[in-house]
């Protein structure tokens, strides 16, 4: 079965770091496209940051405006592994947070891509940021 997992959700005050992992299993994320998505309550998902696979050492790296210098999103092959390096938290961060990649070069998603957990049955993990 693949499926990857979102862990590393807590509250933190305003100005802390929270580091989040999306963990895949049943499969490589050598050669996926990941991305983390979050929703907040009342709002609409929002795409947080992504990477993808382009052939170099480190991946296409993207981040909303809203997150970007504050976030970093980093990926581990050998572990399964991405990272997404929260730091000066904001009350508006205050989310729950999905993280979705693909099956290599597929297209197909695992996880909850677009904050949608109808297949994955995934809860993410929640942020809370207190001011």
């Amino acid at each position: 079965e693949v499926q990857v997992v979102e862990t590393g959700g807590g509250s933190v005050q305003a100005g802390g770091s929270l580091r989040l992992s999306c963990t895949a299993s049943g499969f490589s994320l050598a050669d996926s496209d990941i991305g983390w998505w979050r929703q907040a309550p009342g709002k609409k998902c929002e795409l947080v940051s992504s990477i993808s696979s382009d052939g170099s050492r480190d991946g296409k790296k993207w981040y909303a405006d809203s997150v970007n210098g504050r976030f970093t999103i980093s990926q581990d092959n050998a572990k399964k592994k991405v990272n997404l390096q929260m730091n000066s938290l904001k009350p508006e961060d205050t989310a729950v947070y999905y993280c979705a990649a693909t099956l290599g070069r597929s297209g197909r998603w695992v996880g909850s891509p677009l904050c949608d957990t109808s297949e994955s049955g995934g809860q993410g993990t929640p942020v809370t940021v207190s001011s």
